[in-house]
């Protein structure tokens, strides 16, 4: 995909705050000196079995690129693909319904969407929301010394990736579906309050993917603790047999110029470090002194994992030293 937006002409419109130059989670517009609006677009096919949680994760997955970047969400479009002629209408119902309550809860109005006809269905929101010109967070302001924050654990490609081969228990369903419901709103709020140097949140290309995003945009190199990354414990049986998606290894393979494993990382680490997300945490750069700050925040809005993964470092860009 970067090879074919390169292609296209740059953006010269200087009120074109965040286009996709930078590989950020939503565009930015100033549309007055103290106003900007953000908008973003996503969607994927099922996750989960149950419609109703798959349209909540997809609702989660979508209003999370609005708060990576400080924003706050306004409104929604759904984006709908469905086989209307061999799958029941209530099943679409119950998908919408998901939706609808996860954005209520986001405090989100729908207004509106697009329906096509299609033999996979397919489910997603555009977003649009606010943000303060002076107030946005990139994912390429990352500064060497800043220390790396993970408000998610990872492991949920493994563990979809087993439901889908009816492998997984439900217990563990439950639990991969809370995460993926789960609204990073509380997250950013601590972060915009606190002032970070920079986020996104973890989707398709993993923790290692987007934190290579986050590096070379940023013009820096980072470190990761891999015994320091919170993972569902449920996911290593998994990753052992190799029960793994598709997108975790083509994530792998994309990095693996940029990727400096220690060689007590193990292969099954390695592997998770790369898992392609869904509706995954916030990963956060911060400067050192406002570590403590931001962690005690997060703890007050009730954020329930918080890891401290790593640092940022001095270059080259892109370049992530992994240690166990």
């Amino acid at each position: 995909m970067a090879q074919v937006l390169g292609q296209l002409p740059p953006v010269t419109d200087p009120n074109v705050l965040v286009g996709f130059d930078t590989a950020d989670d939503a565009a930015i517009y100033r549309l007055t000196p103290d106003l900007a609006a953000v908008q973003t677009v996503d969607l994927f096919p099922p996750v989960v079995d149950d419609p109703y949680h798959y349209g909540a994760i997809a609702a989660a997955n979508s209003l999370s690129d609005v708060y990576a970047m400080g924003g706050r969400p306004l409104t929604a479009l759904n984006i709908i693909c469905y086989p209307g002629g061999s799958l029941s209408m209530d099943i679409l119902a119950q998908i919408l319904k998901g939706s609808n309550d996860k954005i209520a809860e986001a405090g989100v109005s729908l207004v509106g969407g697009h329906t096509l006809e299609d033999p996979e269905p397919k489910y997603g929101l555009c977003i649009l929301g606010v943000v303060h010109p002076d107030k946005i967070v990139t994912n390429s302001g990352a500064r060497p010394g800043d220390i790396l924050v993970l408000t998610k654990p990872l492991g949920i490609g493994i563990l979809t990736t087993a439901l889908k081969a009816d492998l997984l228990g439900e217990d563990a369903i439950a639990r991969v579906t809370e995460v993926m419901e789960r609204l990073n709103r509380e997250a950013a709020e601590a972060m915009v309050e606190i002032g970070v140097n920079a986020c996104t949140d973890i989707t398709g290309f993993g923790l290692l993917g987007h934190l290579y995003e986050m590096a070379h945009g940023s013009g820096v190199g980072a470190r990761i603790r891999a015994s320091q990354v919170p993972v569902m414990p449920e996911v290593w049986p998994l990753v052992e047999e190799r029960i793994v998606p598709g997108g975790t290894y083509a994530n792998m393979e994309y990095l693996k110029d940029n990727i400096r494993w220690h060689e007590s990382v193990s292969k099954e680490a390695q592997i998770v470090l790369c898992d392609a997300q869904t509706s995954g945490g916030l990963l956060i750069s911060v400067p050192k002194e406002k570590l403590e700050p931001l962690i005690q925040a997060l703890r007050d809005r009730g954020v329930p994992e918080i890891a401290v993964i790593g640092e940022i470092l001095e270059g080259p860009a892109g370049v992530i030293q992994v240690e166990r």
